[in-house]
């Protein structure tokens, strides 16, 4: 569970509906048909911008955002420093029952695979660079469904309060409703504002911040089972691979290579 998502968008709301409370007329902000105009008005277009496939991921998309998946980028690197210190001593032919048991991890079982075949190492980067940008590609094609609510979020606001604003103008013989019904207009507009700024965006950015690690992660395995295929030493492999790697990263890979040599 990504704690740094829930508490970001707690603290957002903790404190937007914390004002609206202390104003005295926390009531005054709950308004259904200014909800159904703003939240449906903008699901409705959502989906009709949308394949059926993308919409279907939403759910996918927040658990992304919610349940982080990361990789484990120091185990990574010690599993190809390990592989390449069997390829060193009993050839790449050695590799093929460790790929086997790689249950947890497709792309480096597919990665270690094309390596035993004897394929190119010229053809695997290419590839496995094309897995990469598709799954890039794909990554931008969920994000822009959140985009395209942030950005139609204060629009469909907007239209509840040009519809509030008529009902209003057509009621102007009752003046001691005109304070109420512009209440009421701007109502959704600051609904638009809290979906687009307090859902959608917040959830967008999180998306491309796991997109990068992932890609980042699957870049890391392709020069590690490229630099295994071309026989590096595995003390080279190791140091290419750390490049990946923080700083706080690169110390606890040493301190766990020190604490296994002791």
């Amino acid at each position: 569970m990504d704690l740094m998502t829930i508490i970001g968008l707690l603290v957002a709301w903790m404190f937007i509906v914390g004002a609206m409370v202390a104003g005295g007329q926390f009531m005054a902000y709950l308004h259904l048909p200014s909800f159904m105009i703003t939240v449906m008005g903008t699901i409705g277009a959502m989906i009709a911008a949308s394949p059926i496939e993308r919409i279907k991921s939403l759910g996918g998309m927040f658990k992304t955002a919610f349940f982080a998946n990361r990789k484990d980028m120091v185990s990574l690197v010690q599993t190809l420093v390990s592989f390449a210190e069997k390829a060193r001593r009993e050839g790449l032919l050695s590799l093929e029952g460790s790929a086997a048991e790689i249950t947890d991890n497709e792309f480096l079982r597919k990665s270690i695979q094309l390596v035993v075949d004897g394929t190119d190492p010229e053809l695997v980067r290419a590839i496995l660079d094309t897995e990469i940008g598709i799954l890039e590609s794909r990554h931008a094609g969920n994000k822009s469904l959140l985009d395209t609510g942030a950005e139609l979020s204060p629009a469909y606001g907007m239209f509840g309060t040009l519809i509030g604003l008529i009902a209003m103008l057509g009621n102007l013989q009752d003046v001691s409703a005109l304070g109420p019904g512009m209440a009421v207009a701007l109502i959704t507009t600051l609904y638009g504002s809290m979906q687009a700024n307090m859902v959608f965006i917040p959830i967008s950015k999180k998306l491309v911040v796991r997109s990068k690690e992932e890609v980042q992660a699957l870049e890391l395995m392709v020069e590690g089972v490229l630099a295994i295929q071309a026989g590096e030493n595995p003390r080279i492999v190791e140091e290419k691979l750390k490049v990946y790697l923080p700083p706080q990263q690169r110390s606890q890979l040493e301190n766990a290579k020190n604490a296994g040599g002791e």
